[in-house]
């Protein structure tokens, strides 16, 4: 049985209001409405945000814009702006417990965990600080004595950033340090149902010293408020992490002025194991890439393609762990799975268990959503015999469900993984690295985890293949994926060649 968590008192929380960051002020949309967020662990309204339109969205590109082109940003020197993105990465820490909280009120995620990825998101204002010192472009000395080639590397301009509701400060993380420290300016949209962090965020920005104009934080709608961000003629590039639908529709409208796009989207991660796995490690490693964040990730471990010698003795082993899994208040310090983010998307992930039942899977453990009094809920969940043409093994659920398969050889278990549209993430089990090297460098996917799952550093890229999204996050290329290259091809003397005589 899921250990249950239950959550606080209502009268515990307080309403927290928010406003709009244009051109370095703190102003009310010109719609005059509002949006409330519930706690999803506790069914309570803890904020309240501006519900942005399109013509907030228009303003804030505006000052996005004349930020960028009267270069207070982008002609500082790098220095100058890493010591500035310094500044920022140590005001985060400094009130970390306070972003924390507000992501695990509003996303409904664990405070530990939250507190987790503040640090992490530390870590990369950090590295993304030293990579904008290290900006280069290149000189080319070999083209005769008459020529000299340098290409320079300058930033893109105005950046679009959509973020999700699932990781809100760490996505953003992952995105606006690099486009800053490259010298772009920025607009970003967090999700009307996760704000909170990202409109402190502006408040530490400011007072780091990043000049008026530079960071825009516009809350509301995507068709308020994210559609104008994907086709103004201002805007010069857009990085989004959310739903490969969605994903699809923003490089849809960016094509209409031909913006660079940036995409993060959805995963159908699967884990390879073999029967020399070391169980034990990958036991609790199943289960948290499983249940981490209540599944609400798109690095998931949602798809295990055991080994079919070892398959029972795997879902056995995986529902005993299961059942030491703490469900419940986000607020308390020892939940490992808090709240689902909304009503609605809790009736999809069971209904997604309820057909894989129809359909011939079993319920090994969990299956249903848990009443707590308050907030919504989904019980860590196993679902086993599913079949590779089932939808619980092609699509996103993106909750806490883990749907088994069985393989028998490598090529099989190759096939399996690579036969969906998906290719963000992959794990692989084995004691043999020869099996562990093959299963990387065949299955199609950004990131191989190799007897470890769901590890990661600021140093280390991150995207997808296939509709997992385009480009790639963090690593030491980043800061790049902001820039645009220019070629300086000067000639030294006199011109010797004459096309007309």
């Amino acid at each position: 049985m899921t250990i249950l968590v239950r959550p606080r008192a209502l009268e515990d929380f307080k309403v927290r209001e928010f406003q709009l960051l244009i051109d370095g002020r703190w102003v009310d949309g010109s719609g005059g409405a509002s949006i409330e967020r519930k706690s999803p662990g506790h069914g309570v309204v803890v904020s309240r945000y501006q519900a942005a339109t399109k013509a907030d969205a228009e303003r804030a590109i505006a000052a996005a814009r004349r930020a960028f082109d009267t270069g207070t940003w982008s002609r500082m020197t790098g220095a100058e702006r890493s010591n500035i993105l310094l500044k920022a990465a140590e005001l985060i820490a400094a009130r970390s417990d306070e972003l924390a909280y507000l992501d695990c009120i509003e996303s409904g995620k664990p405070i530990s965990q939250a507190k987790a990825e503040l640090g992490g998101a530390v870590d990369i204002w950090r590295y993304a600080a030293a990579l904008g010192r290290d900006l280069h472009g290149e000189s080319y000395n070999t083209l005769g004595e008459g020529t000299l080639g340098v290409v320079l590397r300058e930033a893109i301009g105005v950046v679009s950033i959509i973020t999700p509701w699932n990781f809100p400060f760490l996505i953003v993380s992952q995105k606006l340090p690099f486009a800053l420290a490259a010298g772009c300016t920025a607009v970003v949209k967090p999700s009307e149902l996760t704000s909170g962090s990202t409109l402190v965020l502006g408040e530490i920005l400011m007072e780091a010293g990043v000049p008026a104009g530079v960071v825009n934080i516009v809350t509301g709608t995507g068709a308020e408020v994210g559609a104008p961000m994907t086709v103004h003629p201002d805007v010069d590039m857009v990085s989004f992490t959310g739903s490969t639908l969605v994903g699809k529709l923003t490089m849809a409208n960016a094509a209409q002025t031909l913006k660079k796009v940036s995409l993060e989207l959805g995963g159908k991660n699967p884990q390879i194991v073999f029967p020399d796995a070391e169980l034990h490690d990958f036991i609790d490693a199943a289960v948290f890439g499983a249940y981490f964040n209540a599944g609400e990730c798109c690095n998931a471990g949602s798809r295990l393609i055991v080994h079919r010698d070892i398959a029972d003795d795997v879902v056995a082993r995986i529902a005993a762990h299961s059942a030491k899994v703490k469900v419940g208040d986000p607020l308390d310090p020892q939940t490992k799975v808090g709240a689902i983010i909304t009503p609605e998307h809790l009736a999809k992930i069971d209904g997604y268990v309820r057909n894989a039942a129809t359909g011939g899977a079993n319920i090994s453990h969990g299956g249903e959503p848990l009443e707590l009094g308050m907030g919504q809920f989904m019980s860590p969940t196993i679902l086993s015999a599913v079949q590779p043409d089932m939808a619980v093994a092609r699509e996103e659920v993106f909750g806490p469900v883990l749907s088994v398969l069985t393989f028998e050889t490598l090529d099989e278990a190759v096939r399996i993984a690579n036969s969906i549209d998906y290719g963000l993430s992959a794990g692989v089990w084995s004691r043999d690295f020869d099996t562990c090297l093959t299963i990387g460098r065949q299955v199609r996917a950004g990131t191989i985890w190799m007897n470890t799952f769901m590890d990661g550093a600021s140093e280390l890229p991150f995207g997808g293949y296939k509709q997992s999204g385009l480009g790639r996050e963090l690593g030491r290329h980043a800061v790049e994926d902001y820039t645009e290259t220019k070629t300086l091809n000067m000639h030294l003397g006199r011109r010797k060649v004459v096309w007309a005589s």
